[in-house]
């Protein structure tokens, strides 16, 4: 149920055949773990509905097929282990043959290398082996629990001390565990991890300088963050009040035997714009920001009615989305598998409350497929794909999912992809622009295309969308 985007939601399927595949058995042996990976692989397979080689699908295959192979010659468990773990990581190297998407952006298939790191780590442990976790990977995951920009506030109103308090902690021989058991006494909500020479140090106080005063007694202290929780709180609060009063979104009330739509969204103003069609339920989420299959379902189950569209506007969410209506037995949900946020938008014109669950999702199918999704955002590396060469840094502009131009100014980016498109068939381009954009330059370039392309209108809405510069609908 935790499960998150296309790797992450195969995987769970993995582990759910391999769990079924073992029941109640009290014993595991190698021949148990060769059926279990048997039907791991098989229910993995049959969870995807056109699956596709070169990706995290391949690996489990490989591996199982690998290891009814060893059966016939040991009935050793590492010597198992050992021999799936190389097979794992050859087919990770050769997943950029299998799939030209992945040589043409020079990289493995990420869902199966993380498949494979978790089976070495069980052979590690058979070994009795420790398994090395670099110190900057804990630092970073610790820093990113501390990141509440939209903070509960009722927790923060709760909270029993005053002040957040971070810093890392350099020295030589750190004893972590003392350290984590003498700052965890101090406060609450502490995140004390690292090695004996750098400590990353998270803790709620009503006194900064105590733990302070305690790690320079101990070493130097760098990125030293003290933040005043009850601040923050009041002006959590402020900035809520003049949400309610003035940029509230509003969502369909839903009665009781109506159809409803949920739909994944990232940015305020996409949410507003989806609330504005009649959308009941937003999930926050996106690129980078895959919901859980557990977060779709539990979005469903809160609306007053048990029939249910979802909308992923996602490639990477359909498939969480699919899942969930497999584990929603007390509702009846369908999923619109939109990839887009403007095939969404267009899917929500032909929505409409009332008629056969069925019939409602097909017209929003077939009316998702009236629009072209544009895209415009910097590239995170350098690459050729499609002919198309990208420097990392550039501004590049993606049609409907494939890279189409790259250049170094946004407007230049836009006018280019829509030359590339045969507008004569197309009447409105609207803009929604992320939260990057400074509405100077959206006037500006609005009215550079207006030129431009007379024949076509152009309209810009407040998307706040991050990631994305511009998403562009064009019908």
């Amino acid at each position: 149920m935790g499960s998150r985007g296309n790797s992450g939601t195969i995987m769970s399927q993995i582990w759910r055949g391999f769990a079924d595949s073992l029941g109640d058995v009290e014993t595991f042996d190698l021949r148990l773990a060769v059926s279990a990976l048997r039907a791991a692989s098989n229910k993995a397979y049959t969870g995807v509905q056109s699956p596709v080689e070169g990706t995290i699908l391949t690996i489990i295959r490989e591996i199982a097929e690998e290891a009814e192979v060893v059966q016939e010659n040991t009935t050793n468990l590492v010597t198992l282990l050992e021999r799936i773990v190389t097979r794992g990581w050859d087919a990770v190297q050769r997943t950029p043959d299998m799939l030209p998407v992945l040589k043409d952006a020079g990289g493995v298939d990420s869902g199966g290398t993380g498949l494979v790191y978790v089976l070495e780590g069980m052979l590690k442990y058979l070994r009795g082996e420790a398994i090395e976790v670099p110190v900057s990977g804990g630092i970073e995951a610790a820093a990113s629990m501390e990141d509440h920009p939209e903070a509960d506030l009722l927790a923060l109103s709760q909270e029993k001390y005053n002040y957040d308090v971070q810093f890392v902690l350099h020295g030589e021989n750190l004893q972590v565990e003392k350290i984590k058991h003498d700052i965890e006494a101090m406060g609450d909500s502490g995140v004390i991890i690292g090695d004996r020479s750098a400590v990353k140090v998270h803790i709620h106080v009503d006194f900064p300088s105590v733990p302070i005063a305690y790690g320079e007694k101990l070493g130097w202290l760098g990125d030293v963050v003290i933040e005043n929780m009850q601040a923050q709180y009041e002006a959590l609060l402020a900035k809520q009040k003049a949400r309610q009063e003035g940029d509230q979104i509003k969502l369909r009330e839903v009665k009781p035997g109506e159809i409803a739509v949920i739909a994944v969204a990232a940015g305020k103003g996409l949410a507003k714009v989806f609330g504005e069609l009649g959308v009941a339920g937003i999930i926050d989420g996106g690129q980078t920001n895959n919901p859980s299959t557990e977060e779709i379902l539990s979005a469903a189950r809160q609306l007053n009615t048990d029939q249910v569209i979802v909308l992923p506007n996602n490639k990477n969410i359909i498939m969480a989305a699919n899942q969930a209506t497999e584990n929603s037995e007390d509702i009846k949900m369908i999923v619109v598998p939109t990839v887009s946020i403007p095939q969404g938008i267009a899917a929500m014109l032909a929505y409409h409350t009332d008629g056969e669950l069925e019939e409602v999702a097909e017209e929003m199918q077939d009316s998702r497929s009236d629009v072209i999704t544009g895209e415009i955002t910097t590239a995170t590396r350098t690459v050729e794909i499609e002919g198309v060469a990208v420097q990392e840094g550039q501004v590049i502009g993606i049609v409907d999912g494939k890279l189409r131009v790259a250049g170094d100014k946004i407007e230049t980016v836009i006018q280019r992809l829509l030359e590339s498109i045969d507008l004569e068939d197309y009447e409105l381009v609207t803009l929604y622009y992320g939260d990057d954009v400074d509405l100077v330059s959206v006037n500006r370039i609005a009215g550079m295309l207006r030129e431009q392309f007379e024949d076509v209108a152009f309209e810009t809405v407040s998307g706040g969308q991050p990631h994305y510069h511009y998403i562009l609908g064009i019908e």
